[in-house]
């Protein structure tokens, strides 16, 4: 199988010429529709499709659906969490979230990730290795495969998958070729047909990264994680913050903002006690003065790993109320979804592997004094 070509990984144009190099041009679009709008399983759930056509395929490509490994249900019903399996042995999460009116896929670019974050389970983990494109676009397909099993529109067709944002294993930014392929594929008005506004990449600070999506104008959302105000607290938390520090890092989304006219969305883990108080949401603010920015506010997925509890609502209230009274700066506190079904990156995964590189057997680490006006941070996404 690994010489065989990835469909999954294949543009509109790049599968096209596939198939007229083997003089089957004029089923190209056939095969798009089942791979994208059918979601087709496997090549004999394509049945309009020639047989000469499917057993070329079937000596040549491979499909690229990623079987599930195992799957978990919140009690509440809105999220669904798949450990999908690689043909090499890893495994990667994807997450399917309801909220109303939408549904969101959450999907991951690597095999656990090279950052390191302290708080992260996937970075906990360690790196594995980049996904490839196919496998990428396999995770929303799987969504899409999904939605169509259980639901139909009013007018008979298949339920779709709207939002997709790529904050789950890995950083996007370390595997950017493959995620950029991935995300042109996604982006095909024939194929899974996604705005380029309901696309959000998310980044633990990825300096070259940023500036490379600038330069290339990419129509895709950007979240950049703080995790900390300050460099001193950044590079407590986040090993890559030594390379890429802070004012760096600032350097480059102003470029970016400037260059494209996107604002960015700054994401922030609100941890009882530890950065949800008012001298955080002041320090958020003079950091992002001047900028196009909205702020996330997330309340911390708790990781085996990391001692600390969410913030209160009344102090996520609180930071909002600051930055906007203050600052001027619009926020959201994202909903929590999937907690009962361990939703966060990398959770899942790191269950099914048992002990990591983490020191498991060790009781949960407090971690280091965080300098005022930082953040403690799960992970850069999560």
């Amino acid at each position: 199988m690994a010489d065989r070509i990835s469909l999954y990984a294949l543009t509109r144009p790049e599968l096209s010429k596939l198939l007229a190099s083997w003089g089957f041009a004029a089923h190209a679009p056939l095969l798009w529709r089942y791979l994208y709008w059918e979601s087709a399983s496997s090549f004999a759930a394509m049945p309009q499709l020639p047989a000469k056509v499917r057993h070329r395929l079937e000596a040549e490509t491979t499909l690229g659906a990623l079987p599930v490994a195992r799957e978990t249900h919140s009690a509440d019903g809105f999220t669904r969490k798949y450990l999908l399996a690689l043909e090499d042995g890893a495994v990667i999460e994807t997450v399917l979230m309801r909220f109303t009116g939408r549904v969101t896929a959450c999907i991951s670019s690597q095999a656990g990730c090279a950052m390191g974050c302290v708080f992260c389970a996937t970075g906990q983990m360690g790196f594995r290795r980049h996904l490839t494109a196919g496998e990428i676009v396999a995770q929303t397909v799987h969504v899409n495969r999904v939605l169509g099993e259980g639901e139909r529109t009013p007018t008979g067709d298949r339920a779709r998958l709207r939002n997709v944002v790529l904050m789950g294993m890995g950083e996007p930014l370390h595997n950017y070729e493959a995620v950029m392929q991935a995300v042109d594929i996604l982006l095909d008005s024939a194929g899974v047909s996604l705005s380029s506004e309901r696309i959000t990449l998310s980044t633990v600070g990825v300096v070259p990264g940023i500036l490379r999506l600038a330069e290339e104008r990419r129509p895709v959302h950007l979240a950049v994680s703080l995790h900390a105000a300050t460099q001193a607290g950044r590079a407590a938390l986040i090993p890559v913050a030594r390379k890429w520090p802070l004012d760096e890092l600032m350097a480059a989304c102003r470029t970016y903002s400037a260059t494209t006219g996107r604002r960015i969305f700054y994401e922030w883990t609100l941890i009882e006690g530890r950065n949800d108080g008012e001298s955080d949401a002041r320090a958020v603010g003079e950091l992002l003065r001047g900028l196009p920015a909205q702020v996330n506010l997330i309340p911390l997925n708790p990781t085996p790993g990391y001692a600390g509890a969410p913030g209160r609502s009344e102090a996520a209230a609180r930071f909002q109320q600051i930055l906007a009274e203050e600052f001027s700066l619009p926020s959201t506190v994202r909903q929590r979804r999937g907690i009962d079904i361990a939703a966060g990156c990398g959770q899942l995964a790191a269950a099914e592997a048992g002990p990591t590189r983490s020191a498991a057997d060790a009781p949960p680490r407090p971690g280091p004094p965080i300098p005022a006006g930082s953040s403690p941070m799960p992970s850069s996404r999560r």
